[in-house]
C-alpha cells in the first residue's frame, strides 16, 4: 500500500523503475521479433512442406486450406508487427522519460498495469472511460 501512496504523488518513474520496465520491454520485444519471423515464414511458404508430390484431389483441398492459413498468418504477422512497434515506441518514451504517464489523464499508469502491458499509454481509469458508451 505504501508504494501506491507514493505513486499517486509522483509525476514520473525514476531511473531504477524505468530500467526495470526497459528490461521487461526488451524481453518481450526479443520474443515478439522471433515470433514475427516464424509467422512471416509461415505465410510466405519458405518451408518446403507443401503438396507438390501428392495426388491432385488432395492437392486441391490442401491448397484451399493453405490459402486460409496464409491469410490468417498474414493477419497475425501484421498484428505482431504493430505490437513490436508499440514496444519500440515504449522504449522511446523511456528514453524521453515520459514512459508510464497516461496520455489522457497525465497521471502515472500503475506499475501493475505496466508490468502486464508494458506498452500501455492509458491508465485503467482512462481505458475504462474510453470504452464506456457515450450518452447524449
Amino acid at each position: 500500500m505504501k508504494e501506491k501512496k507514493n505513486d499517486s504523488k509522483k509525476t514520473r518513474y525514476n531511473e531504477e523503475e524505468l530500467a526495470e520496465f526497459k528490461g521487461i520491454i526488451m524481453n518481450k520485444l526479443e520474443k515478439a521479433k522471433a515470433d514475427l519471423v516464424l509467422l512471416t515464414e509461415a505465410y510466405t511458404n519458405h518451408s518446403e512442406n507443401d503438396t507438390n508430390d501428392t495426388s491432385p484431389t488432395f492437392k486441391v483441398l490442401e491448397e484451399g486450406q493453405q490459402v486460409l492459413s496464409k491469410e490468417e498468418n498474414s493477419r497475425l504477422a501484421a498484428r505482431q508487427q504493430r505490437f513490436i512497434t508499440n514496444l519500440e515506441n515504449a522504449l522511446v518514451r523511456i528514453e524521453n522519460e515520459t514512459y508510464g504517464i497516461c496520455r489522457v489523464t497525465g497521471k502515472l499508469i500503475s506499475k501493475e498495469r505496466l508490468r502486464a502491458v508494458p506498452h500501455a499509454t492509458l491508465s485503467i481509469e482512462a481505458k475504462r472511460n474510453q470504452s464506456k458508451p457515450k450518452t447524449l
